[in-house]
């Protein structure tokens, strides 16, 4: 690769260059999320309240090893199961839903890297994630036909090697933190493909002006490009990976039903301890303490199934995904994204369901501003948006019914 880079440039603090440990395998993997994620729960209402930016916890998960765990162990990273990347966002997201949301492109572009990179390209972007770079995202734009629609464009560099990209992109989640920003581009063919530019660019202007309601210290606001040079060798098959069979799709889709998982946990864990330190029981229950109420016991197991039904469904689809990495097959790559869509059906059900829960089992003491509960349905019903779930029921119905296989665009 022709691009430098240094680890800590896309820093607030411009700090000495990051110490990052090596995660071994899953087991690690899991444990180290584990405290992290104890220690990212204290200050997770303030910082949604406030809209404090976590500079400083990213810092620590980058340094933790874990930003590092799906590089695949032939390039000195743990390789991880799917599985077990989607247990690792659980657990994070749980304690924060934002800062769990924040490196789902980065594993993302990882994955691309992995599928459509060349040899030299692999080496030289696997080592600088293993010495703890972040990769962000310039992926979505507004005001196109859809969605999955782009406009950016990338084009042959007038005045030397390399190209130019012009563009302003939109939902950029984790490019404010970023050392790197993968960003779709179109090409003068009309293919879209991965541009993976240096953070700080000249002509790159990153725009903190996310306003959403939930997911707030995401930093998913606006990436402008204004003649962006680009070298040629830091661009990536985007569409190639959609045109073929590969577990891109489901593998993107996993994150995403991973972090609905994590703050259904957040906002379970919240109701458990309310109902049994803080809350009353009803008049008519007839008993002393609200966790004896027979109706709310009624209500949180109810939803406890619901829980536990989604983790269930989250921990099939990783195996569903590394068998279709193990093996990309028209059939196997099919079968991972039904098998990712039903979990994402109930993830995003659950996760909704157990923000609205809270308030009505917890009382209206968990409804005051000093406790933030809202920020676990605000987080949800923002998240869950990315792409609507009715589509899922239609393309789970369409694959057993009608033996239809889904459409691969990595939204499903």
């Amino acid at each position: 690769m022709t691009q430098t880079a240094t680890a800590s440039n896309a820093s607030h603090t411009a700090s000495a260059p990051r110490i990052v440990a090596r995660i071994r395998d899953d087991a690690e993997a899991i444990s180290v999320a584990h405290k992290l994620a104890a220690e990212f729960a204290v200050e997770a209402a303030l910082r949604d309240r406030e809209r404090k930016l976590p500079w400083d916890e990213l810092e620590r998960y980058v340094r933790s090893g874990l930003w590092g765990i799906t590089v695949p162990r032939e390039y000195g990273g743990a390789g991880v199961a799917y599985g077990t990347l989607a247990e690792v966002i659980a657990i994070i997201s749980a304690a924060d839903g934002s800062i769990g949301q924040i490196p789902q492109n980065h594993f993302y572009a990882v994955e691309l890297i992995r599928v459509n990179g060349n040899e030299s390209q692999k080496r030289f972007f696997f080592e600088r994630v293993l010495q703890g770079d972040r990769l962000g995202n310039a992926l979505a734009e507004l005001g196109t036909r859809t969605s999955h629609d782009r406009k950016t464009s990338l084009a042959r560099d007038p005045d030397g090697p390399g190209y130019r990209i012009n563009g302003r992109k939109f939902y950029a989640t984790g490019a404010l933190y970023a050392d790197w920003v993968p960003t779709s581009v179109i090409d003068e063919a009309g293919v879209q493909q991965l541009a993976i530019v240096p953070r700080h660019a000249p002509g790159l202007t990153i725009i903190d002006d996310w306003s959403g309601f939930g997911q707030r210290t995401t930093g998913s606001g606006s990436a402008v490009f204004e003649n962006v040079h680009v070298p040629a060798d830091a661009v990536i098959g985007f569409s190639s990976a959609f045109s073929r069979p590969t577990q891109i799709g489901p593998m993107a889709q996993i994150q995403h039903a991973a972090i609905d998982l994590g703050i259904a946990r957040g906002a379970y864990g919240d109701l458990i301890e309310f109902v049994r330190t803080r809350s009353r029981p009803w008049i008519d229950s007839g008993v002393e303490r609200a966790g004896d109420d027979p109706l709310t016991i009624r209500e949180v197991g109810d939803l406890t199934i619901q829980l536990h039904a989604a983790e269930a469904l989250l921990q099939r689809a990783g195996r569903y995904v590394d068998a279709a990495a193990a093996d990309p097959t028209e059939d196997s790559v099919a079968a991972a994204s039904i098998a990712v869509a039903e979990a994402r059906v109930l993830t995003n059900d659950v996760s909704l369901a157990a923000g609205s829960k809270l308030f009505e089992l917890a009382g209206s003491q968990s409804t005051l501003a000093e406790h933030n509960f809202d920020r676990h349905w605000r987080n949800a019903r923002t998240h869950t948006l990315h792409d609507p779930v009715r589509w899922k029921y239609h393309a789970i119905g369409n694959y057993y019914l009608n033996d239809r296989k889904p459409p691969r665009h990595g939204a499903l």
